[in-house]
């Protein structure tokens, strides 16, 4: 279970505004986050991530308080057992598909079941200057499942995938994601996107 209340001050284009959430997302959820833009959507999977600070609140997963304003407690973000998609892929230039997962995981057979999941087994030697957009958002979204996080925080996951591949990869994913028990919060333009998928939402305004 993950207990979050928290505040945080955001800059807008019409001025100051504060992010108020205070939300409980139970173990292995599903939930999806919308809202217009600069609403603090992607601000609040940092907040989680430990990227980035409230001036007030509390974090606390499974009763470990990984954030407390009041008690000074703020657990370093390589310490939060989380893993982000980012929408910028963050990808390494240098580095194969293969690469890319191996440095997450020396499990052998699960950087193969990534793969099959993200129909990248054939592209195994491939650079990201060799991928098209959707590969390049598939090999982002394995790496940071090739590391089993407790909680998974995506930022727009698949915004560069075709309807076919977006339906199979989500339909794919919810399965792992439910084996795995993980936690899952994604952040997306479009409401509809995750319909029948996602167990919940938040919707920021």
């Amino acid at each position: 279970m993950i207990n979050i209340m928290i505040e945080k001050r955001l800059k807008a284009y019409h001025g100051q505004q504060v992010l108020r959430v205070n939300r409980q997302f139970a173990t292995g959820s599903i939930t999806k986050i919308y809202g217009p833009s600069g609403s603090g959507k992607t601000t609040f999977l940092k907040i989680i991530a430990g990227l980035i600070t409230p001036e007030k609140g509390i974090i606390r997963v499974d009763a470990v308080s990984w954030f407390n304003a009041g008690a000074k407690i703020n657990v370093p973000a390589q310490k939060r057992n989380t893993g982000f998609v980012f929408q910028q892929y963050a990808l390494f230039p240098n580095m194969t598909v293969r690469q890319h997962l191996e440095y997450a995981t020396t499990n052998e057979a699960w950087i193969k079941k990534l793969l099959l999941l993200g129909k990248l087994d054939t592209l195994q030697e491939h650079k990201p200057d060799y991928l098209s957009g959707g590969q390049q958002q598939r090999l982002a979204i394995l790496r940071t499942l090739a590391t089993k996080p407790q909680i998974l925080l995506m930022d727009e996951p698949f915004s560069a995938l075709d309807a076919k591949m977006k339906t199979e990869l989500i339909t794919e994913l919810k399965v792992l994601l439910k084996e795995q028990g993980t936690t899952t919060l994604i952040v997306s333009h479009n409401p509809h996107e995750l319909d029948g998928w996602a167990d919940g939402e938040l919707v920021f305004e």
